[in-house]
């Protein structure tokens, strides 16, 4: 496709594709990719929400797990200022919602420095998504009042502090990126005396290789290697967990209710 560099717009537009559920991306993102020029975006992302980019723009996979990066951050900094001053708009999109351990506040600042105009459109996070499609509400009345979401892995590849002061509270703990970091975050809580504590670990959540294992603060490392549990993955720690159970408990007697 040749490109009028004089009628080019340089332009950065951050997008939260959403936890997985390719039906979970909003109205407002599928516009956007279709005003696209280049799409630069995660592994974390659904594939098929791709269908929906401007068939002329131009598609670069900049994805980063585990060890394996395929491009450094700083490398897709200068991928975004690139492409846009060459191509007009960039779009990032990035799983779940890009202003939640996404990045995507780092890659608007280092882009309007260069004079691009920004943009960002929330996607929906797959710490409140991914419980929620296993119907573990993060707040209940009576169960939870409030609720922490935490990456469990710091920039310096440690624990989050934060792991520690939560577990002293009496709200719903959402860890993400944390299962490398499991035993520490067990640790944590069995110091508070939350032995019991219910915990959820979702992998894949929202997806059709959605796995999930249930058990106790004292049980969960366990029920992890027994379901062999692995990233991508979010741990849920609380009294919430449990309504799930109740839920289905619930649904349950109403069938023999009926059937009598």
């Amino acid at each position: 496709m040749s490109l009028n560099k004089e009628h080019i717009n340089p332009k950065l537009t951050v997008v939260g594709a959403g936890p997985g559920d390719v039906d979970l991306i909003t109205v407002k993102a599928i516009k956007v990719l279709k005003t696209a020029d280049v799409v630069l975006y995660d592994a974390l992302v659904n594939e098929e929400l791709l269908d929906f980019v401007n068939p002329d723009a131009e598609l670069i996979f900049v994805g980063k797990r585990r060890g394996c990066y395929r491009y450094q951050q700083e490398q897709i900094n200068d991928l975004i200022v690139t492409y846009a001053k060459s191509h007009g708009h960039v779009v990032r999109l990035k799983g779940g919602d890009s202003f939640i351990f996404g990045r995507g506040a780092e890659e608007m600042e280092y882009a309007a420095g260069f004079g691009l105009e920004t943009a960002v459109v929330p996607g929906i996070s797959s710490s409140l998504a991914v419980p929620a499609y296993q119907n573990i509400p993060l707040t209940k009345r009576g169960s939870s009042e409030s609720f922490w979401i935490i990456t469990g892995t710091t920039k310096d590849h440690k624990i989050s502090s934060d792991v520690a002061l939560a577990a002293q509270s009496n709200a719903t703990v959402v860890i993400l990126m944390g299962m490398g970091k499991l035993a520490e975050i067990v640790s944590l809580f069995q110091e508070q005396g939350k032995n019991n504590l219910p915990v959820a670990i979702i992998q894949d959540g929202t997806t059709v290789r959605e796995k999930i294992g249930i058990g106790t603060v004292d049980t969960i490392k366990q029920v992890v290697s027994e379901q062999e549990l692995s990233n991508p993955a979010i741990i849920v720690l609380g009294e919430v967990v449990k309504h799930r159970e109740q839920l289905k408990n619930i649904q349950q007697e109403y069938a023999k209710m009926s059937v009598n």
